[in-house]
């Protein structure tokens, strides 16, 4: 049921010292990384993943990631094993049909009779297949991380997953389907959106029982209280930051006058970008030569779509997708504003990335994207989220004044160079695994009236 292999991505620019052990004389930890969906170039999640493993292995742990379609990158040092779903969403055929002899057992027929039913399948079928595999693996691992598949089968505590539980929510799903069927339009629309988002209703029982959870924003910690219920002592706030290596400044890569940069799916609400093409068509009245790229997925049709169309901007926006790490950062290298529109984000990892290349960010105040991003006109200009008008204006200003965008870009990787880097985020992370082991070897001497033993170290494993 499952295949384990090792798998090293392409080279990295400028890697960081090989790993150390941890600090303080600590023994190194046995990590199991979970996560339903593992692309880092389809969204957060995937990069989340990949970064932090490698940052936790660079101290000296051993860590491995279990994922399934589309599966982790994960660099040298990280073990990958892909715990492999029927991947029903894949392209070119999503929404597919399995034939008869991809049926392995009964989760793979709950797996597409929820799809069938119009579901979202994935975080509970994941869920049941990596508890089964943690069973069969017991004893390998010193704690779980899970990466926000918040399903049933992670339920039971350390008897059932042979270790504990620590989950990270990046934010709550529930914002998503609040913008979502705010979108809709007609009540078949809304039906389907509800019936989509039928996993929430599982991930906000299952997260009410989480003994600890990471999140990565002050903002997303009161999500999770208020949408998900669960208790904010049981929170960690533990920032997530930008490659700082990889997105970085580059005087040799030229400015390209009028380019606006921004990371964004056409067809998600969440990510406002319908404002920021409104933005762009006013802009263009006064700034002929700005223009668009956006890294993402281009919509055939739908509100952008068709406010594209409406505002004869077809040969003023490009969509790119598929790009390399290197193509990315010199097209956010190359522009003279990175934009965030979105009304919510979790974090932003877009602003971090942006920010850490030196590039000037336009940024709304949705959720938690003022912690990233900072004060308004210190490190970065801030509007209102679905304001198309405000995020004219500051395209405007900042077209205007190359002093302005020096100043804005500089301090902005100041900012992320304090504040959010990878190596922080897994010295936190780490920290917070050992007092979720510790928290359980107290439950367990209160259970038992003895000491438990500890186990061996495996820090020689891989």
């Amino acid at each position: 049921m499952t295949a384990e292999a090792v798998q090293a991505a392409a080279p990295r620019p400028a890697e960081a010292p090989s790993a150390s052990a941890p600090a303080h004389g600590e023994r190194p930890l046995r990590i199991a990384m979970l996560t339903y969906k593992g692309n880092p170039f389809c969204g957060g999640q995937g990069v989340y993943v990949r970064h932090l493993s490698r940052e936790l292995a660079r101290l000296g742990h051993t860590v491995e990631v279990i994922g399934a379609q589309p599966y982790p990158v994960v660099d040298d040092g990280v073990i990958l094993t892909e715990l492999p779903s029927l991947d029903l969403y894949r392209q070119p055929d999503p929404f597919r049909t399995p034939k008869r002899g991809e049926y392995r057992d009964w989760i793979d027929a709950l797996e597409v009779g929820t799809m069938w039913t119009g579901g979202f399948p994935e975080p509970l079928t994941f869920s049941l297949r990596a508890r089964r595999h943690l069973a069969a693996h017991r004893g390998r691992f010193d704690v779980v991380h899970d990466n926000q598949t918040l399903g049933y089968g992670l339920l039971g505590g350390p008897g059932a997953l042979g270790a504990p539980l620590v989950t990270t929510i990046h934010h709550p799903i529930t914002v998503d389907r609040r913008l979502d069927l705010a979108a809709a339009n007609g009540w078949k629309r809304r039906a389907s959106v509800r019936r989509w988002y039928g996993f929430t209703r599982m991930q906000k029982r299952v997260a009410r029982r989480l003994p600890s959870v990471l999140t990565v924003s002050g903002s997303s910690r009161q999500e999770i209280v208020d949408d998900l219920g669960v208790r904010p002592d049981r929170i960690h706030v533990v920032h997530i930051g930008a490659d700082t290596e990889l997105f970085s400044p580059d005087p040799a890569v030229p400015e390209v006058p009028g380019r606006i940069v921004t990371t964004s799916s056409a067809d998600v609400p969440l990510k406002g970008l319908i404002h920021l093409v409104e933005a762009l068509a006013k802009v263009r009245t006064e700034q002929p030569d700005a223009h668009l790229v956006v890294v993402g997925k281009r919509a055939d049709d739908g509100p952008v779509a068709a406010a594209i169309e409406r505002l004869g901007l077809s040969g003023a926006i490009e969509f790119v997708k598929g790009i390399t790490d290197g193509e990315l950062v010199d097209l956010v290298r190359g522009a003279q504003i990175a934009c965030v529109p979105s009304l919510y984000e979790g974090f932003s990892l877009p602003a971090a990335e942006a920010m850490a290349t030196g590039t000037p960010l336009l940024a709304t105040t949705g959720g938690a994207i003022p912690e990233v991003a900072g004060p308004d006109g210190e490190t970065c200009l801030a509007v209102p989220p679905g304001d198309a008008d405000a995020l004219a204006g500051g395209l405007l200003r900042l077209l205007g004044d190359a002093p302005l965008r020096r100043r804005l870009g500089a301090a902005g990787r100041e900012r992320v160079l304090a504040r959010f880097t990878w190596r922080q985020a897994a010295l936190g992370t780490a920290e917070r695994y050992r007092e979720a082991i510790a928290l359980q070897g107290g439950a367990a001497r209160t259970l038992s009236g003895a000491p438990t033993a500890t186990a061996p170290s495996a820090a020689g494993r891989v």
